[in-house]
């Protein structure tokens, strides 16, 4: 799961080509078959560390806060459309690792000799700026109006809210009182993070690792409904799927055909970036669980969760039902956005998002 990847290309002109070539319809020929599960079962434990958090938190220090940030968010998302998915990537790879703390948002030290951070890790080298640069705007807002009480991790949680709602997506109140992480290590992000090839097995392990069971792996992989996918992460399923030296047979042949057009086997950009969602890929909707049906799946982690007989009952009940997939991923948010939460002297309420105090 690789929450709203981007890169410096005009995503608008690439989807619409690539909507326009696959006549924006479902696929309609006959599934293949699909491998059977080996199991039934679901890990749903719960992780030990969670901590109340309370949707007035600030309401007598900083009641203002909601709005402060929404209105920023608002502004960047006008200007800078993919500023959307690449904030609520920014949300789910700062909690999977260490917690919802912030920790994500800490720069590299610019020292030679310096401690890595997270940012430094592969799996978060393609987060954009823009991501950053909101949360950051937000922030000086928030400060300027009610200096050193928000945290980054708040502000971050509520940025996501918003870029949601601004997509189409459902609005929801966000619990607050999270404090940010005094530290960042580069250490603690391998195999904290889904990538995107990882198999339902492996996602389910990561997903329990933080007390999240297979109902949130699906609602949440619903980000992909906005956001875009770089190439290098799904080279593979085009030209040689486990070494076959064939596209992958689970995606849709039209698919293939379309994204080769961007992403050639060789010799291509490293910044090049396709929709995770080929057919509603700027509108926040249940649409990209329809395109796992129809084998219209980017990554093939996201094409993993139809394809497992334990995924694929919850892939289709959101499919069908726009207002179910909503509730779900509202409520997989919270969840998600409760894990490992610092308070009192274990975090602290940073000045400037990049830099811990």
């Amino acid at each position: 799961m690789t929450m709203g990847s981007s890169g410096g290309i005009c995503f608008r002109t690439l989807v619409l080509l690539l909507v326009a070539y696959l006549g924006g319809m479902r696929a309609r020929e006959a599934p293949l078959p699909l491998p059977s599960a080996r199991s039934a079962g679901v890990n749903n434990r719960r992780a030990p560390e969670r901590h109340g958090l309370s949707l007035d938190f600030y309401g007598k220090t900083c009641p203002s806060v909601d709005h402060i940030v929404a209105n920023v968010t608002a502004e960047r998302f006008r200007d800078h459309p993919a500023t959307g998915p690449a904030v609520l990537r920014l949300f789910h790879n700062d909690c999977f690792v260490e917690g919802c703390d912030a920790s994500i948002l800490i720069a590299p030290s610019g020292k030679a000799a310096g401690e890595k951070v997270e940012r430094d890790m592969e799996e978060n080298r393609n987060l954009p700026q823009y991501g950053f640069d909101t949360v950051e705007m937000a922030k000086a807002a928030v400060e300027s109006k009610c200096p050193g009480v928000v945290s980054c991790a708040d502000i971050l949680a509520l940025a996501a809210r918003d870029a949601v709602q601004l997509a189409g997506g459902p609005y929801y109140e966000v619990k607050k009182g999270r404090k940010d992480s005094k530290v960042s290590l580069a250490g603690k992000v391998r195999g904290s993070l889904p990538h995107a090839n990882s198999t339902v097995d492996e996602l389910l392990r990561v997903f329990a690792g933080k007390g999240l069971g297979a109902g949130d792996l699906v609602a949440l992989s619903g980000a992909h409904t906005i956001g875009f996918a770089h190439c290098a992460h799904f080279l593979g399923r085009l030209y040689d799927f486990r070494g076959t030296r064939r596209p992958d047979p689970f995606m849709d042949a039209r698919l293939v055909k379309a994204l080769r057009m961007t992403c050639p086997y060789t010799g291509g950009s490293a910044r090049a970036v396709v929709p995770f969602d080929v057919s509603t890929p700027f509108q926040f909707d249940h649409a990209y669980y329809a395109n796992l049906q129809a084998r219209l799946g980017v990554l093939g982690s996201d094409q993993a969760l139809f394809l497992d007989a334990r995924t694929r009952p919850l892939v289709q009940e959101l499919g069908a039902d726009k207002a179910r997939f909503f509730r779900a991923f509202v409520a997989s948010m919270d969840r998600m956005g409760s894990i490992r939460v610092k308070k009192g002297k274990k975090g602290e309420v940073r000045k400037i998002c990049s830099q811990h105090l």
